[in-house]
């Protein structure tokens, strides 16, 4: 065997490993959830003074559902003497007009709502919330984005949690107005419901940090204080702020319980920006916390749970060395006659494949999904999750190595159930990725026909996750960019 065999067949299986240890930590996800699930969060009494509540609504250029987030906010219970909407607009189209008439007809109808628009974007969302905050009346301080729908019972079921002293921040759960749209669409709720069912809950429960989603919470406005408040040095500004807030002394409740709808991109360049700033912004967040939080005084369990989650999307990266090197370490050694060493993948793809495949088939189950229903989606969840390596790679890189990129919104077109909507205005983001997202799919296509040629077929599962994978997520973001361009 060549030296450069040797280094292929040594960095293959070393991807392999930290791959698998990542995915052992979904295990762990999966036992913290089973074990803590029954320790419900209560209120430690009731409030027998109401306290103040502002209601904050970040805007960009969200003309297609600002009006029904302002409607849905406005009709949420609570005394109207301590109740305050602030809508924070830093819109540079028609959703101005349709914010302030929206704001207009609600203050007619005595609601306390004020429109405040920047003319600047200077710390994108982080900064639109520190503006706000300043002059802001509450005590408590919500956040929605454009694209929720937050029910009438909100601040009922959650505003009694703050009778404890300690307690900074809670957050309830996303549910989607258009989990049905689409392939697309199931599977991002699949992948959000094992965040917040399974995660959020094992975290929080078995007393580790979790993080305040950005949207559908609630703050004291002092935690947001203490916390060193909105700061935009990464593109998580929610995941920072919820760490510095921990660190401060500050406790969070989770309530699954308690859901508030949301839309999920319906277009795949859209889900990629999403997806690429919250992976490029968790680590930009890594950089900033994790020597402070190794540092303190902290229990084991948190410091090496917090490590985990602000690094997971490392393993995006190691998923493009792997789609590399997997085809090639499988050549090598049946070149060398090495069959049976063949099988030593197998226990590494298990401890990475069937980790993530238990983890969403039990938040599916949790919500209450037929077991077909869970079943059938998870080979297309597990080859979307490989698909997405290649952008996701770019954004880790650039947060890692420091390039500063603007916050870019994700597109909300007001999507509900399966009703389909043709927009060809605030789409996301296009670029050359798609190429290479086809082209790491030719050469999987080629590796697969390499594997039955040679009767390798133990090898073809894992192969035809990476291959599906590259090619729907490539092939769907040229197609969907390209009829972007066309409409333009």
């Amino acid at each position: 065997m060549t030296p450069l065999e040797t280094t292929i067949l040594v960095l293959y299986f070393t991807v392999l490993a930290i791959l698998s240890v990542y995915g052992a930590h979904r295990y762990l996800m999966s036992y913290l959830y089973y074990r803590y699930r029954a320790n419900l969060p209560v209120p430690q009494g009731k409030l027998e003074r109401l306290p103040k509540v502002t209601i904050q609504l970040p805007l960009f250029n969200e003309m297609f559902v600002c009006q029904r987030l302002i409607d849905a906010v406005c009709a949420i219970e609570y005394p109207r003497e301590l109740f305050e909407v602030q809508v924070l607009d830093d819109s540079t189209d028609e959703t101005q007009g349709l914010a302030q008439a929206a704001v207009a007809a609600w203050r007619e109808r005595g609601i306390d709502i004020v429109y405040l628009h920047r003319d600047h974007r200077e710390g994108f969302k982080a900064g639109a919330l520190q503006a706000g905050l300043a002059v802001a009346k509450g005590e408590l301080v919500a956040v929605f984005d454009a694209d929720f729908v937050p029910g009438p019972d909100f601040l009922r079921k959650t505003v009694h949690y703050f009778s404890a002293p300690k307690v900074g921040m809670v957050q309830v759960r996303w549910e989607h107005l258009n989990r049905e749209y689409s392939l697309l669409t199931r599977a991002q709720a699949v992948f959000l419901d094992g965040h917040f069912v399974i995660e959020h809950t094992a975290r929080n429960r078995s007393g580790r940090f979790f993080n305040f989603n950005g949207t559908a919470g609630i703050w004291r406005r002092q935690a947001i204080v203490d916390g060193g408040g909105w700061q935009h040095d990464t593109l998580t500004e929610d995941l920072d702020l919820s760490y510095r807030t921990q660190l401060a002394g500050w406790k969070f409740v989770y309530l699954p319980e308690v859901v508030s709808p949301a839309e999920v991109p319906v277009e795949m360049n859209a889900f990629k920006t999403q997806q690429a700033r919250w992976a490029k912004g968790s680590i930009q967040t890594a950089k900033k916390l994790l020597p402070r939080l190794l540092r303190s005084d902290l229990p084991f369990a948190i410091k090496s749970e917090a490590f985990f989650h602000l690094t997971a999307n490392v393993a995006y990266p190691l998923m493009v060395v792997l789609s590399v090197l997997m085809p090639l370490s499988m050549a090598i050694r049946f070149r060398h006659g090495w069959y049976e060493v063949l099988f030593l993948d197998l226990p590494f793809f298990l401890a990475a494949t069937l980790s993530v495949s238990s983890f969403y088939m039990a938040s599916q189950k949790e919500i209450g999904v037929p077991f077909w229903q869970r079943a059938k989606y998870v080979p297309f969840i597990m080859a979307l999750g490989i698909g997405m390596c290649v952008s996701q790679s770019k954004a880790v890189l650039e947060g890692l190595f420091g390039k500063t990129s603007e916050f870019t919104r994700t597109p909300k077109l007001g999507v509900e159930g399966r009703r389909r909507r043709r927009v060809q205005r605030y789409r996301g983001l296009t670029n050359a990725l798609p190429l290479l997202e086809i082209a790491f799919g030719a050469y999987l296509t080629y590796s697969i026909e390499f594997a039955i040629n040679r009767n390798l077929v133990f090898s073809l599962p894992f192969l035809l996750l990476f291959q599906v994978g590259f090619l729907y997520v490539g092939l769907m973001s040229l197609f969907q960019g390209a009829f972007r361009r066309a409409s333009a």
